[in-house]
This record gives C-alpha cells, sequence and structure tokens, in this order.
C-alpha cells in the first residue's frame, strides 16, 4: 500500500519532530542548548522509512517561532498529537517509527549532560511523550 501525505500532513509531522528537539533545547536553556539541539537534529537525520524521507525533507515550512517555551509548547505538544493520529490512520507501522524516532532524539538532545538530565528536560521530556501517547 502507497502511503500518501499532503504538504501539511508533512509539514505538521516537521513541525512535531523538530519542535520536540526545540521543547528540550528550550528546556536546556541554563545548561547546553545548542548541543540539544544538535544532537537531536542529527538522531532526527538518522530517522528511516516514510518518517526519514519527511524528515529530510529541505524545507521553510516549519514555524517554530514563540516569545516563550509557553507559546512553543503550546503549537508543538499538539503538533505531537495530531502526527501520530494521521500516521496511526493512515500507516501504524509508521506511527511507530515517527514516535521511536522523537523518542530517540529527545534522549539524544537529554544526554548532552553529564549523569541524569535536570527536572527541567526530565519534566518537557515527559511532555512530550504524553503528547504522542494522546493520540
Amino acid at each position: 500500500m502507497s502511503i500518501t501525505l499532503t504538504d501539511q500532513d508533512k509539514r505538521t509531522l516537521r513541525t512535531a519532530a523538530y519542535g520536540a528537539v526545540s521543547l528540550l533545547a528550550a528546556a536546556d536553556a541554563a545548561g547546553s542548548p545548542h548541543k540539544a539541539a544538535t544532537e537531536g537534529s542529527i538522531a532526527l537525520s538518522s530517522a528511516t522509512g516514510l518518517v526519514g524521507h519527511v524528515l529530510a525533507g529541505k524545507t521553510k515550512d516549519i514555524n517554530l517561532n514563540g516569545k516563550s517555551v509557553a507559546a512553543l509548547a503550546d503549537h508543538v505538544l499538539p503538533a505531537l498529537t495530531a502526527a501520530m493520529s494521521l500516521l496511526k490512520k493512515q500507516a501504524p507501522a509508521e506511527a511507530d517509527n515517527f514516535r521511536s524516532t522523537v523518542i530517540i532524539a529527545i534522549e539524544a538532545a537529554a544526554r548532552t549532560h553529564q549523569g541524569q538530565p535536570s527536572p527541567t528536560i526530565a519534566d518537557m521530556a515527559r511532555k512530550i511523550t504524553a503528547a504522542l501517547d494522546a493520540a
């Protein structure tokens, strides 16, 4: 079965995935947000399957602007849930692939610290996971 995603569907997936990494980097503002963003983005670029193809698309259609972490979260967390709902409906295996990809990316972003991530980073990771699982 061939899976066809609209441009809006692809934008939702990219916003959700890269937004999750941005949220984790923002939660690490006192630490190494650049390292967190880099590690998370590298993990996203390593995705395979349909998800990998969508995330590898070089577009400027992702809007991750916000004046605060709360504003970014208001945009990204619903996108994570929408991406999972979309993929569960059209391609359940790709939904699992997307969830795994995002989880690996946030784990990669969080591991830039020696030892355990800060409570702020751990809390943001929980919020991201909850948004993925809300679908």
